[in-house]
């Protein structure tokens, strides 16, 4: 972990010399709603880092709307309205896709899931093992999620390989080890309209447009097909909603999960004694529950969401103005010590665990979290 108690939280190399662990623990006791200047001509933003705030800013789309944007960045109302999801949504129209997208992704329907994905882990596992080493990341964490996902959706699993890479081009695009096209170092303007402002979501785009048309054509038993298909209140997708979901399904579904798993295995790996609690119990046993969550918990692969004020608001004697962008770290609301007890150690065995990682407590907790545990 990064010991820096005063980190620059909107640099893209803070978080390459680990987690800034100090400056979340300074925010939190000193300074839970701080004002962030950027480094880069952004006009600032609040930092939200203790669990209790998040949760209640969280519940109260009405004041902080995610419809302006969730990422830091700035766009145009071009690009935004070219390149939003349902998360860029607030209600009724976040709800309205969102029941749409529910249908495929319920705990119901995703446990039906259950069996492909133990075969597809055992093999995915077999095959990293054949060798005398394995990178754990790059031959499990890395393959497994982009394997299951494109089993549940439909997509042939020929074309894993490729939308592993696609989703790492979008969702690293500012990581030069991941993309050539760093968005704060080359001019990105052409893909202004793409999704995450990257070649790569002009690829993806094409490849789901492709997925759609051969379902409106032949009817499939995948999610994507069941997506196509009118709900009860006759609402459908557009061709740009569903190019728009496919494209945060392959980066978002791929990269939390695949970062998840990573850290899992590193701390199983360096605390033997969490693999001993393990060992021998039942599939039944409600260790691997809690296990799930607290693994979760720790690895908090969804570091922050931004939302927009709109109008003004007091927290923490601090007057938050109509129009402020403002930052929900629930990265740092998972390591709060007045919500979690000895936060900073793994407890597979904790319970309860309300953790933030699935962005809980409000209309935009994520839709492919029982996927993700599963």
């Amino acid at each position: 972990m990064n010991q820096d108690a005063y980190a620059d939280l909107t640099s893209h190399d803070t978080f390459t010399t680990g987690f800034p662990a100090a400056t979340f623990q300074r925010l939190r006791d000193e300074d839970p709603c701080a004002w962030i200047e950027e480094t880069d001509g952004g006009k600032g933003f609040w930092a939200i880092t203790r669990y209790e705030d998040i949760k209640e800013l969280n519940r109260k789309p009405h004041i902080f709307s995610s419809a302006k944007g969730i990422r830091l960045e700035e766009q145009s109302e071009e690009e935004y309205m070219a390149r939003r999801t349902f998360q860029e949504t607030d209600p009724p129209e976040h709800t309205r896709q969102r029941m749409i997208l529910h249908r495929a992704f319920s705990r119901k329907m995703i446990a039906k899931y259950e069996e492909l994905v133990r075969e597809l882990a055992c093999d995915v596992c077999d095959t990293a093992l054949q060798g005398k080493q394995i990178d754990v990341v790059k031959e499990i964490a890395r393959k497994l999620p982009m394997r299951m996902l494109g089993r549940v959706l439909g997509t042939p699993d020929e074309d894993g390989e490729w939308l592993v890479d696609k989703g790492d081009e979008l969702i690293a695009n500012s990581d030069p080890e991941f993309t050539d096209h760093v968005i704060d170092q080359v001019d990105t303007d052409e893909y202004r309209l793409m999704p995450f402002r990257s070649p790569a979501g002009k690829d993806i785009y094409d490849y789901a447009k492709q997925q759609m048309v051969e379902r409106l054509h032949t009817k499939m038993d995948d999610v994507l097909s069941l997506l196509l298909e009118p709900n009860k209140d006759g609402d459908v997708l557009s061709e740009l909603e569903f190019k728009n979901f496919f494209a945060l399904a392959v980066a978002a579904g791929n990269d939390t999960t695949r970062y998840s798993l990573a850290m899992s295995m590193y701390h199983l790996a360096n605390q033997p004694e969490l693999l001993t609690q393990l060992k021998g119990k039942a599939n039944d046993d409600p260790i691997w529950d809690t296990a799930v969550e607290e693994f979760i918990r720790f690895a908090a692969p969804t570091l922050h969401f931004r939302r927009t004020a709109m109008e003004d608001y007091q927290l923490h004697d601090k007057t938050i103005k109509a129009g402020d962008k403002v930052v929900l770290w629930f990265t740092s609301g998972n390591f709060d010590e007045r919500q979690f007890d000895a936060p900073n150690s793994i407890n597979i065995t904790r319970s309860p665990n309300q953790h933030m990682a699935f962005g809980q407590g409000g209309p935009h907790a994520c839709l492919g979290m029982w996927l993700a545990r599963l």
